[in-house]
């Protein structure tokens, strides 16, 4: 017995001793790799939107920014602008090279690719003086799978009740499906000039 009792203690010893020689040759835990750059979840402080049904469908999509962007002089929202879009959205604005000629009456020469914010800090000032309503004339949309393209005929307003519109043109959408809702990828956008017109299949 008294030969028991003193093998306990070294047979202890040799248990803990290996269980200390397993926890080290154990490899660690490797840490979760962080989100990719440009995904949704790279951005947890994107803006979630005040309205769910702002983002439910295309239709509403499309409709909310025209909605964002319309009204008198004042203040946008640009909380709700920005939680329409992807974070690494664009807005693509087609700017003329030169007045339109005979030879080339509806050439334009750049196109300037802007994120959600810098629109809002270039545009700001422009809507807080003057007044702008903008509204979807006729959209025709492609479907296929996540993805959804719009091509948008639009008529610009300086006031709501003005007769006629100062300008018309194609927005086009990039727009995808993910985390439940619609979000806008891209805008791309060119209006009527001299020698562009929007034709009919367009209008309707």
């Amino acid at each position: 017995m008294t030969r028991t009792c003193r093998l306990i203690p070294h047979f202890l010893l040799i248990g803990l001793a290996l269980n200390a020689l397993a926890q080290q040759s154990a490899p660690a835990t490797a840490p979760a790799p962080p989100p990719l750059v440009g995904t949704l979840a790279a951005h947890p402080d994107w803006p979630a939107l005040k309205n769910p049904q702002d983002a439910d469908t295309v239709d509403h999509l499309v409709a909310a920014l025209y909605d964002v962007i319309s009204g008198p002089a004042g203040n946008r929202d640009w909380v709700r602008f920005h939680s329409l879009f992807l974070p690494d959205g664009r807005i693509g604005v087609v700017v003329p090279e030169s007045p339109p000629t005979k030879t080339a009456p509806a050439r334009k020469g750049d196109a300037i690719f802007l994120t959600p914010d810098r629109y809002a800090q270039r545009d700001d000032s422009y809507f807080k003086a003057h007044g702008f309503f903008e509204r979807s004339m006729a959209n025709r949309v492609e479907e296929f799978g996540n993805l959804v393209a719009v091509w948008s005929t639009y008529e610009s307003r300086n006031a709501k009740e003005d007769a006629q519109p100062f300008s018309r043109g194609i927005n086009s959408f990039q727009i995808v499906q993910a985390r439940g809702r619609f979000w806008i990828a891209s805008i791309l956008f060119d209006d009527e000039r001299p020698g562009l017109m929007l034709p009919g299949k367009y209008l309707k």
